[in-house]
Order: C-alpha cells, then sequence, then structure tokens
C-alpha cells in the first residue's frame, strides 16, 4: 500500500502514479510537470539538486497526456517534445521574466516554456476563453529542480474544473495553488524527498488559508451584531 497524506481537501500518495492512479476514480483534470527526457540535473547551484526519477525517456510524458480527465489535461513540455505527444487541441506558452542558459554560443535565450492542452469531453472553459499565453516569474528552483511559481500553476487551475490531479507533483506547487483557490486536490509523487516537502508546503498553506477564513468569518459575525444593533440614538429618540 502506499503512503497516503489527506491534508485538507488534499490527498497525497507516495508511489508511482503509474500503479496509483488505475486503482482511483477518474479525475476531473490533471495540471502537471512529468519528466520529459531532458536528463535534468542542477549543474548551476551552490548546493545540487539529485537527479530527476524517470527523467531520462519520454514515457512519462506520453504518460501524462493520457491520463483519462473529464475536463481537462495541461502538461508542461519543452518545445522539442512536440513530436512525442498526442496531437494536441493548443500549445499555450509560459513567458518568463528572465531567461535560461542553453547554448551561448548557438542558441536562442530560453525564456518560455510549452504547455500541452487536452480538452476532456466535459470540456468548457469556466471563466471565459482564455488566451494562449501567461506570463510568470520563475522561481529560484530551491525546493526542486523544475519548480514551478504557484501563481503561474494558479493561472492553469483556473481554467479547470472539478479536482484536480498532478500525477508528478514533486513539490507539491500545483496543490498549494489548489488551496489557495479552495479547490480539492490529489497529488502523487514517488521521491520520498519531494513527497514530503509537498505535504509540509501544502499543510503550511492549509492553515494559512484556514487563518484567513477564521478572521473572515469573525468580521462577517461582527458585521452582523453591528446590523442587528439598534443604534443608540434611534433609543433616545424614543425616550
Amino acid at each position: 500500500m502506499p503512503r497516503i497524506e489527506t491534508i485538507g481537501d488534499c490527498t497525497l500518495y507516495l508511489g508511482d502514479c503509474r500503479e496509483i492512479l488505475p486503482t482511483l476514480p477518474n479525475v476531473d483534470a490533471v495540471v502537471t510537470d512529468p519528466p520529459y527526457g531532458m536528463q535534468f540535473r542542477s549543474n548551476h547551484r551552490t548546493i545540487k539538486h539529485d537527479a530527476i526519477a524517470n527523467d531520462d525517456d519520454y514515457d512519462s510524458l506520453w504518460f501524462a497526456t493520457r491520463i483519462l480527465a473529464s475536463h481537462s489535461i495541461y502538461v508542461f513540455c519543452r518545445w522539442d517534445n512536440l513530436w512525442a505527444v498526442p496531437t494536441l487541441k493548443s500549445l499555450i506558452t509560459w513567458v518568463k521574466n528572465n531567461w535560461s542558459m542553453g547554448d551561448l554560443a548557438h542558441e536562442h535565450a530560453r525564456q518560455t516554456e510549452s504547455i500541452l492542452f487536452y480538452p476532456g469531453p466535459r470540456h468548457f472553459f469556466p471563466n471565459g476563453r482564455p488566451q494562449d499565453v501567461i506570463t510568470g516569474i520563475r522561481t529560484d528552483n530551491g525546493l526542486h529542480p523544475t519548480e514551478k511559481p504557484a501563481d503561474v500553476m494558479g493561472q492553469i487551475i483556473r481554467w479547470t474544473e472539478g479536482i484536480v490531479c498532478d500525477p508528478f507533483m514533486g513539490s507539491g506547487t500545483t496543490g498549494v495553488a489548489c488551496v489557495k483557490l479552495g479547490r480539492k486536490f490529489i497529488g502523487v509523487e514517488i521521491e520520498p524527498k519531494y513527497f514530503d516537502i509537498a505535504c509540509r508546503r501544502i499543510e503550511e498553506a492549509t492553515r494559512q488559508g484556514d487563518m484567513f477564513r477564521d478572521i473572515e468569518k469573525r468580521a462577517t459575525e461582527i458585521q452582523e451584531k453591528l446590523e442587528f444593533t439598534e443604534p443608540l440614538c434611534s433609543r433616545e429618540a424614543a425616550e
């Protein structure tokens, strides 16, 4: 049995998503950043990350695009992955605030990342038809070698409906964005190190959300009491 953690409206599984997802009900939406054959390893950090699991081929990328999702699938990739995936409906471009290194002599500086879009059988745009370009500030990859900003994941989640699943959860950014937006979330991560980081981040986001909800609830209660309290001047006038 995989390790399972339930945090608020989030259910997190430690294990291989290819083994775990078939045991779960079909999901509504998939928003994920799977390994996609980059063999990525951080070489420009004082403290270097470990190599990403299953990043030596395109199997994980292909698997992510074929998950049965009733509403939609959004999968991060590189421009040179397009030949390795099923025909997509749209290609979203994330424009970053700065660029990565790459081939300094013979390659344009990379300032974008691609996101594959596949509509499901019950797809619709819940907040109007979005553009195929989003902007967002890159993270410093302090928690994961390919960490995504919560703001970018939140923009994508707003295009979806229902329960969001991230089968390659990493450090849990998709789950954090779901908590902030009040959405239910299912996450799967194969690496224990990143699973523990995801649990901590999502638990912290949940506590912050509960704190803000408690403040809003208390403010509402105070406002209601004020509205139902008879003004002092009206009592004096009656006397």
